[in-house]
This record gives structure tokens, C-alpha cells and sequence, in this order.
């Protein structure tokens, strides 16, 4: 028997990711040499992990310039439209390993670092994530720029650098603690300030009717200044731009002629402007309507139009040429996205600028913004719909409400001309909801200003047309789309699963990492023993591998043997951890009741952070991590039940434990859950989804055959027809004695006998006023959990029902979602160019 290869031997050995040629190496060794000595000032005698993480660092970053300047350079000669992705959120995670694998410079690195004596993964290790983002959302803004580049699109995305990134998490005691996530204090080697693009965004003020026209005057400035991170497509010499802007206060700022005495405290007050970009507000799938993060919305957006706006009038054809001082041919050029409503002030934003500065009329500048913007929704919740005050508009943007007044008075004058007398129609249809206090519904701004809106799976695009968006899509059913979700190959099997990446390679070649659909052919192997062997051998390999590092990190011994059942995501009552617990609980309870039965033995693992606000949420950690306590330390479990809560779930720590799950947690109340995407990572990756037909599980159902996922539950339909009747979960409890025996052990103190009281808020929540049904899927969901262990039990049809999900996950490349954006919503067309590398000279463009 040969011994395993380690893991720098298989990433060695992998074609996918570049030839170790040896001028590579030599020139790597040296540049990482000269970073440490120039760059870095310090000597091997001295220098720290982390200064060779920066030197490496750097010297990949070198591969970057010459594509980056030479994409931009390529794009300004051709002046292809060019498509803005708008967030407020982009979760980028590292950067380094992903450049590596996209410049196709990964063993070169290995092979230098090898030569000098360090170790390529513990380097990768020091890097902290860029975690401007919640979850899902932010996630796939991530992706989509990854796509966008591989794609060939001339693409930027744009959002703000925040000081401060998600939060990170710490369990004490059981509780969620949050820390600070201070993830630029050793500096950024990605990013690129440039000071010269510095831009002014103005708030507060009034308003004016002069004979120039509409003047927005008094305003309070504040600085954007633009830091510029590329974005590497794989192995296409395409190099895009993030934008990320950061608040800057004038130097003048509070210096002003009211304020002559007290310099010390007008420069101390500098502070206040440039709170805008501290902090990410840290809600999943909730609005907090704050001052702050309305000045965020607005200092993003404001920002970009500008930026978009010069870049259009000094574009090649726009020094001579007189149709680019004309805005005729706007949206012809620009294209911009808005993922969620977030960044909704795009569009009375644009119309601001095209009437009041460029002098067009409201007509042209409406069609211009119509045709230019398009809306993504990514939630039906209620709770997580924004909707600002009127008040804080007129006191903050003065100017934009009245356009939005205006947009508003046309707009209900349209639907009152096409349904004449219908008034609760016209209230239903408003921008403005009358109450107390008068909100403005950004939601139906996005929908009116854009011609295209979307939703982000089948299921949810469906329901957005069948119920939020029900009047406007009766009015312009044109309008609206699907647009399912998808995530990079890149990042999502070849960086974080390369021993599985490998084994697929061998068998159908590397095409699937950039056509996801290849992967259909395995099913062609789906008997081949050599190779059902192989996979299951690179699953238990990740298994162990990631066993080793909870034991390194969080000092647990787990069961690598054992089902590994995965649940992460933000912790929220819809997202229903809670179901996944009382699962947990009654396992035990079967197990303590009937000890010397076999059982297939599970570790369970949740993780995922809950908003700081959000109460219910942190009850949840406390209660999964209590009946953690009393199930790990029971005896009579000994390897067969575990629980483990994952703390500080972040997209580096998904990386890790994705590839190592047997078992994916999707069971969200159907209807709920807009797409789902670790749902396609947990897929593509080798483990099978227990879960409802919510979200993108109903596309993957139907891709890989709905009898190769763990479906249970009741469908949309049952939902609906259930909210009708009335939702009793006292039936529920009286009914089934184990899910009784459960509640009645959480209500008891059972798992907190020092706080008997501890979760009387959750039971009661579960009891009375529970909007996911928690109780109406557990029969199922139980029942459902015993096929899981009848399957477990047969090692080979395992295996086989992983390869054939495996096969069916090519629709889950966000390389098919853009392609789609692109020739659907942008009019676009992803293009296959290979920019020539900076080693060779640039072909005649302009030919």
C-alpha cells in the first residue's frame, strides 16, 4: 500500500491548477524576496508568518497589474456597455488562493514557498476575510463579480468599504458575544486607494426654484474616495474592478466661519463624516430604518452615479463624437443592477442628475433611468422590505423626495387611467403608504424606475408575481423574470475541494470549471466502481481533514465515521434551526431510551450568526448549544451523537467545512427562503440535501431527480391552505408524543437546570405564535431523517446518489446566472476573448 500523498503533493500533482514551470518559480522566489526586503523592510531573521504572508501577497498582486491595466486599457478601446453591479454588501472572503487559481499560478506559488521553506497553507491562513457582507446576499455579489470576470464583461461592482465587517463571533458560556471585526488593522494588500477619483456627495440642504432651474443648495459635503480591488477572471487575462468607497471629511469640514474658536473640536468632529463607512449594519433579512444607513444608501449610490456618468462622457467616443454629450445613448452603454432595494436612490439619484445638471426633461430623463436600471428582490419577509420615512427624506435628501413625489403623482395617474375608480388599487400601488408615520416603499420605487425585476429562484420569482408584486405585474407582466441563483466553481470546488475537483478532472477534463453542464457527464460513471471508491475516499478524506482542525481549533474529538450533518447560515426563525434542534433532541431521547439498539451515529453541526438585536435569534444559540452540553456529555451517546456549534461561520470557514458534509440542513418554511446558495455549495460538493421544496432545493430536485435529495414537508400550497384554516401547534404537541416529550424537557430546564425559566420565551413562541410552523413539518422531518440513516447504512448507494447529484448541479454555476443577466436584463453578450498577457504585446485594438 503507497503511502497517501499530503495535501501539498495532490494540490502538486493537479493540472487544473497550472504548471509548475521553472521560470516561474525562480521569478516568484525572487519577487517574494524583494517584497520582503523592499516592501516590507525586514530579513528572514526577523520577519513574522505574517510579513511572508504580505510578501507573497504583493508578489501575487504583481500578476494582477499588468491584466488589470491592460483589461481597462482594452475596455476604453472598445467601449463595449458595461453593467455596475450595486451592493451594499459584497462577501469577498481571502483573496489570495482565489488570484493564485485565476491567474493559474497555484503551483508556481507552492513550489516557491516549498523552496524557501515555508508552508503555501499556513500563509493562506493569516489572511483575514473581507467580510463586507451578512450572508447570502452579500455572498453572491462575491460570486457574480467572479463571473462576471470569467465571463469577459466589463464589469464593475460598487459598494463601501466599511471599517468594520461583519461582526466577529465568540461563544461564552453558550451566548453570542460579538467582537469587533477590525479586518484592515495589518492593512489591505488587495485594494488600490486612488485619491484622484475623490468625489463629493452632498446631504441636508433645501431646496430652490431658480430661472437656471432647480437648485439643491446649503448641502453638508462629504468625500468619496474610491479604493479599487481587482477581480480576476479564470485564466482569460481579464481583470475587473470592485470600487469600494470610502467617506472622507473636506479639509474644510465644520471649519467655517460660525465655528472660528474651536479648532481642536471642528477636526475632532471630521470623525462624524467619515462614520458613514465604519460600520456594516449586521441584519439578515431585516430593516433597521436608521439615519446612518440611509446615508450609507445614498453615499453609495450618489458616489457611482458620478463615477458612472464621467466615465460615459469621457469614453473614447466621447471627446469628439457629439452623441456621447448626448444622453441618447446612455442606457445603450450603462448598465446598473440593484441587488435589493439597498440601493434604490439609484434612481431618483439619475434623474436628478439628468434634469438638474444636464438639463434634460423629466420625459427623456424618466426613459433614460427606466431603460438603464434593473431590480433583483431577494425576500418576500415583510419584516425585511424597507420602508423609509418620509420625515428622514425631507430632512436628508430634500430634492429626492420631491422627485419621488413626482415619480409617484405620474405613476398613480397611469394606474388610475387604466382602472378608473379602482382607489384601494391606487393605495396598494402608491410609492407613499399614508399612516403614522407616511413611509416610502422602496420596493415599488425599484419596480416602477426599472425595466426589468427578478427574482432569484423559480419558486420565489413565481410568488413574487403571485403576491408582493401582484398589482405591478398585472400591469407590466413583462417586466418580471427569473433569474435562479448560482455560485463559482472557482472558489466553490476547485479551491476548497481539489482532491473531488481532481477526481472529476480525471474522468471528463477541466472544461466543467468553466461550463458547469460538463458535470453531466458523470452520470455515465455512476456505475463504475473505481470511481464511486474514489469519491467516497476524497469525502472521508475532507472528513478527516476537517475533524483534525476542530480538534486543533476547538479541542472536540469527533466520530469522522459518523453522518456529518451540516446546518449554517444566519440563525433566523424562518431559516428554522429550531426544527433541526428538536431532531437533535429526540434522537437522544431515542438513543437514552433504548441504549443497546444500533443507531447510525451523526455529529451534528450548526453554526451561523444571529443580528445583535434579534433576541429570538440569540435564545436559538443558547438553546442549540445547552442541548449541546447535555448530549455531549451524557455517557450513553458515547461516539453515536455529538453536537457541535460552529462559532464565527464566515465564507473562509465554509470553505472548510463544506467539502467535509454528508448532510445539507435546507428546511425553511416553503415559500420563504428567495434561493438558498450554500443549498448549491453542499451539492456540488458531495453531500446530499435533506430539505423542503423551498427556494432553489424545488431546481435541484428537478435537476438531479427529487428521489436522490431527502424531501420532506409540506409544499407552498400546504402552507397557504394552512395560514387559511389556522396554524395550531397545541395539535401538534398533543399529538405526538416525542415532540411533546421534547418541549416539555426545553420548558423544564432540562437543558438549562441551573435556569429553569432560560427558554419559556422560545417554547412559548413555538406554543402560541410560531409564523414557520415548526411543529406541522416535524413528523416529516423525523421520518425523513431515519431514510437518511437507511442510506447511510449502504456505503456504495451513498455514494452513488452523491455522484448523481454531483452531475446535476451544473445549472448552479453563477457562470449560467450572468450569462443570463447578461443577454436577458443587460443586453450584453458574455464573450470568450482572451486579453493578450502583459509578456505580449497588445493587438491593435482599434483595428
Amino acid at each position: 500500500m503507497t503511502t497517501p500523498l499530503s495535501d501539498q503533493e495532490k494540490r502538486k500533482q493537479i493540472s487544473v491548477r497550472g504548471i509548475a514551470g521553472l521560470g516561474d518559480v525562480v521569478e516568484i522566489k525572487k519577487s517574494f524576496n524583494r517584497h520582503l526586503h523592499f516592501t516590507l523592510v525586514k530579513d528572514r531573521n526577523v520577519a513574522t508568518p505574517r510579513d511572508y504572508y504580505f510578501a507573497l501577497a504583493h508578489s501575487v498582486r504583481d500578476h494582477l497589474v499588468g491584466r488589470w491595466i491592460r483589461t481597462q486599457q482594452y475596455y476604453y478601446e472598445k467601449d463595449p456597455k458595461r453593467v455596475h453591479y450595486l451592493s451594499l454588501e459584497f462577501y469577498m472572503g481571502r483573496t489570495l488562493q482565489n488570484t493564485m487559481i485565476n491567474l493559474g499560478l497555484q503551483n508556481a506559488c507552492d513550489e516557491a514557498i516549498y523552496q524557501l521553506g515555508l508552508d503555501l497553507e499556513e500563509l493562506e491562513e493569516i489572511e483575514e476575510d473581507a467580510g463586507l457582507g451578512n450572508g447570502g446576499l452579500g455572498r453572491l455579489a462575491a460570486c457574480f463579480l467572479d463571473s462576471m470576470a470569467t465571463l469577459g464583461l466589463a464589469a464593475y461592482g460598487y459598494g463601501i468599504r466599511y471599517e468594520f465587517g461583519i461582526f466577529n463571533q465568540k461563544i461564552k458560556n453558550g451566548w453570542q458575544i460579538e467582537e469587533a471585526d477590525d479586518w484592515l488593522r495589518y492593512g489591505n494588500p488587495w485594494e488600490k486607494a486612488r485619491p484622484e477619483y475623490m468625489l463629493p456627495v452632498h446631504f441636508y440642504g433645501r431646496v430652490e426654484h431658480t430661472e437656471e432651474g432647480i437648485k439643491w443648495l446649503d448641502t453638508q459635503v462629504i468625500l468619496a474616495m474610491p479604493y479599487d480591488t481587482p477581480v480576476p477572471g479564470y485564466k482569460n487575462n481579464t481583470v475587473n474592478t470592485m470600487r469600494l468607497w470610502s467617506a472622507k471629511a473636506p479639509i474644510d469640514f465644520n471649519l467655517q466661519e460660525f465655528n472660528v474658536g474651536d479648532y481642536i473640536e471642528a477636526v475632532l468632529d471630521r470623525n462624524l463624516a467619515e462614520n458613514i463607512s465604519r460600520v456594516l449594519y449586521p441584519n439578515d433579512n431585516f430593516f433597521e430604518g436608521k439615519e446612518l444607513r440611509l446615508k450609507q444608501e445614498y453615499f453609495v449610490v450618489a458616489a457611482t452615479l458620478q463615477d458612472i456618468i464621467r466615465r460615459f462622457k469621457s469614453s473614447k467616443f466621447g471627446c469628439r463624437d457629439p452623441i456621447r454629450t448626448s444622453f441618447e445613448t446612455f442606457p445603450d452603454k450603462v448598465a446598473i443592477q440593484l441587488n435589493d432595494t439597498h440601493p434604490a436612490l439609484a434612481i431618483p439619484e439619475l434623474m436628478r442628475i439628468l434634469m438638474d445638471v444636464e438639463k434634460l426633461d423629466w420625459d427623456k430623463a424618466w426613459e433614460v433611468t427606466g431603460k438603464t436600471c434593473a431590480y433583483t428582490n431577494h425576500t418576500v419577509l415583510p419584516e425585511a422590505l424597507e420602508r423609509w420615512p418620509v420625515s428622514l427624506f425631507e430632512n436628508l435628501l430634500p430634492r429626492h423626495l420631491q422627485i419621488i413625489y413626482e415619480i409617484n403623482r405620474q405613476h398613480l395617474q397611469r394606474i388610475a387611467s387604466m382602472f378608473p375608480g379602482d382607489t384601494d388599487r391606487q393605495r396598494r400601488m402608491s410609492l407613499i403608504e399614508e399612516g403614522d408615520p407616511k413611509r416610502i416603499n422602496m420596493a415599488h420605487l425599484c419596480v416602477v424606475g426599472s425595466h426589468a425585476v427578478n427574482g432569484v429562484a423559480q419558486i420565489h420569482s413565481d410568488i413574487v408575481k403571485k403576491t408582493v408584486f401582484k398589482d405591478f405585474y398585472e400591469v407590466e407582466p413583462e417586466k418580471f423574470q427569473n433569474k435562479t441563483n448560482g455560485i463559482t466553481p472557482r472558489r466553490w470546488l476547485l479551491l476548497c475541494n481539489p482532491g473531488l475537483a481532481d477526481i472529476i478532472a480525471e474522468k471528463i477534463g477541466e472544461d466543467f470549471l468553466t461550463d458547469l453542464f460538463e458535470l453531466k457527464k458523470l452520470l455515465n460513471f455512476v456505475e463504475d466502481d473505481a470511481f464511486i471508491r474514489s469519491v467516497a475516499k476524497a469525502k472521508q478524506e475532507n472528513k478527516q481533514k476537517f475533524a483534525a482542525y476542530l480538534e486543533k481549533e476547538y479541542m472536540v474529538k469527533i466520530n469522522p465515521e459518523s453522518i456529518f450533518d451540516i446546518h449554517v447560515k444566519r440563525i433566523h426563525e424562518y431559516k428554522r434551526q429550531l426544527l433541526n434542534c428538536l431532531h437533535i433532541i429526540t434522537l437522544y431521547n431515542r438513543i437514552k431510551k433504548d441504549p443497546q439498539k444500533h443507531f447510525v451515529p451523526r455529529t451534528i453541526m450548526i453554526g451561523g450568526k444571529a443580528a445583535p438585536g434579534y433576541h429570538m435569534a440569540k435564545m436559538i444559540i443558547k438553546l442549540i448549544t445547552s442541548v449541546g452540553q447535555v448530549v455531549n456529555n451524557d455517557p450513553i451517546m458515547g461516539d453515536r451523537l455529538k453536537v457541535i456549534y460552529l462559532e464565527n461561520y464566515r465564507v473562509s470557514l465554509a470553505e472548510k467545512v463544506i467539502p467535509a458534509a454528508d448532510l445539507s440542513e435546507q428546511i425553511s418554511t416553503a415559500g420563504t427562503e428567495a434561493s438558498g446558495t450554500g443549498n448549491m455549495k453542499f451539492m456540488l460538493n458531495g453531500a446530499l440535501t435533506i430539505g423542503t421544496m423551498d427556494g432553489a432545493n424545488v431546481e435541484m430536485a428537478e435537476e438531479a431527480g427529487e428521489e436522490n435529495l431527502f424531501i420532506f414537508g409540506m409544499r407552498v400550497e400546504d402552507v397557504e391552505a394552512m395560514d387559511k384554516k389556522g396554524y395550531n401547534a397545541s395539535e401538534y404537541y398533543d399529538r405526538l408524543p416525542e415532540l411533546k416529550q421534547a418541549i416539555d424537557q426545553i420548558q423544564g430546564g432540562y437543558f438549562s437546570p441551573t435556569e429553569t425559566e432560560l427558554f419559556r420565551d422560545v417554547v412559548n413562541m413555538l406554543m402560541n405564535h410560531d409564523r414557520f410552523k415548526v411543529f406541522a413539518d416535524y413528523e416529516a422531518y423525523i421520518k425523513c431523517q431515519e431514510r437518511v440513516n437507511e442510506l447511510y447504512k449502504n456505503p456504495k448507494e451513498w455514494a452513488k446518489t452523491v455522484i448523481r447529484n454531483i452531475a446535476g448541479s451544473g445549472k448552479f454555476s453563477s457562470d449560467r446566472t450572468i450569462a443570463q443577466y447578461a443577454r436577458e436584463i443587460w443586453g450584453m453578450e458574455p464573450s470568450d476573448v482572451k486579453i493578450p498577457p502583459p509578456s505580449e504585446p497588445p493587438v491593435e485594438f482599434h483595428k
